[in-house]
Order: structure tokens, then C-alpha cells, then sequence
């Protein structure tokens, strides 16, 4: 099944990158339940004693090693994008053309001001 879908994900992946936003958006979020699914699907593996208990060593470093890949690739990717948001909305709004509604969610939000944070808009991301 994984070879399928990674085949399936190969051949779209070049018509979603000339999608529009939403076809974007739906194509990731398919990913990321795909990786949530095979993630959730190692660890039980991880947990079965039969397994753990048969599988040679070689072959958990292996996998130690991707999963150490993968998480530094992802922390790089939410560090990167949330500081990259972050610094899109704060510009939108200093030029006034943040959504109002936006705004107001944020400013009820409650969010926290850091130590010299200019008033508008505080976002907690």
C-alpha cells in the first residue's frame, strides 16, 4: 500500500505545485494524515514485543536515524514557516491590510506582548 500511495503522491506532485492555494492546502493536509497514519502505525509497531524483540539492531539504527531526519527537518519546517508567517502578518498590518477580522480575533485572543512589542496586533505564534 505505501509503495501506491507514494506512487499516487508522485504523480500529482508536480500539478499541485502549480494549484492554486486551496488545492495546496488540501494536497498537504492529505500528506500530513498519510504521515500521521504511518507514524502512529511505527510506533505500535515499536511497542509489539514480538518485534522488538526479533529485530536485529542494524535495523533500529536505521530507523533512528531517519526518524532523528525527519524530526530535524520538521522543526526546521515549523521554526521557519511560523517565523515567516509571523513576520507576513505583523508586515500586512502595519500597512493596514491585515483582515479586520483577524485583528479581532488576535486582539480578543488575549494575546501576550513581549517586551517591546509595538501596540496593534500581538500574535501568539
Amino acid at each position: 500500500m505505501q509503495k501506491k500511495v507514494r506512487a499516487w503522491f508522485d504523480s500529482v506532485y508536480d500539478n499541485v505545485k502549480k494549484g492554486d492555494r486551496l488545492e495546496l492546502i488540501l494536497y498537504t493536509r492529505m500528506a500530513f494524515q498519510h504521515m500521521i497514519r504511518t507514524l502512529k502505525a511505527f510506533d505500535n509497531w515499536l511497542q509489539d514485543p514480538f518485534i522488538i524483540s526479533n529485530m536485529p539492531k542494524d535495523q533500529l539504527e536505521e530507523v533512528w536515524e531517519t526518524t532523528y531526519k525527519l524530526l530535524q527537518q520538521l522543526l526546521e519546517l515549523d521554526v521557519r514557516h511560523t517565523q515567516g508567517f509571523r513576520d507576513y502578518i505583523i508586515a500586512l498590518e502595519k500597512e493596514g491590510k491585515l483582515n479586520p477580522m483577524l485583528v479581532e480575533i488576535f486582539n480578543e485572543g488575549g494575546g501576550r506582548r513581549r517586551r517591546g512589542e509595538r501596540e496593534g496586533v500581538t500574535l501568539s505564534i
